[in-house]
């Protein structure tokens, strides 16, 4: 494939990967809000789960392309091949970490439409940092390349 085959794959890379990302940031602000809901109010908390289910499936549909794009940057282009890449891996690692974390919101949202949720508001608070975290890490790594050594 070309060069020019290699830009748009980074750039729809980039681009699914943000869009899922932003999935990750307002997920667990719904469930800050769920959390929020007085126990009488039914409707507020329908919008929200109806809300929430819906970020979630499209958070999927994005996920899936975003690591196509990545494996295909990784398999068939190269990148990150070679010595002195070891920032691939933790990046690999971390986004292992991010998918994780998705599924961590399925578990969590499932708890919501059970009524089983447990937690405060404010671990959803905390807890919506950690995808910040992860995107903020990996995005260090992919534009330093650190080196051991």
């Amino acid at each position: 494939m070309s060069a020019n085959a290699y830009g748009w794959v980074k750039a729809l890379h980039i681009i699914f990967v943000a869009s899922w990302f932003a999935g990750l940031f307002y997920l667990p602000r719904l469930f800050v809000n769920l959390a929020m809901v007085p126990p009488g109010s039914h409707a507020e908390r329908e919008r929200l789960l109806l809300m929430a289910r819906k970020l979630y499936r499209f958070s999927s549909l994005l996920m899936v392309p975003a690591l196509a794009f990545g494996l295909t940057l990784w398999l068939y282009f190269g990148m990150g091949r070679g010595p002195g890449q070891i920032w691939l891996h933790f990046k690999l690692l971390l986004v292992l970490g991010a998918i994780g974390y998705h599924h961590v919101c399925r578990k969590l949202l499932r708890d919501f439409e059970g009524f089983q949720n447990r937690r405060s508001h404010r671990w959803y608070r905390v807890f919506n940092e950690a995808a910040v975290l992860l995107f903020a890490t990996i995005t260090c790594l992919v534009v330093l390349k650190p080196t051991l050594g």
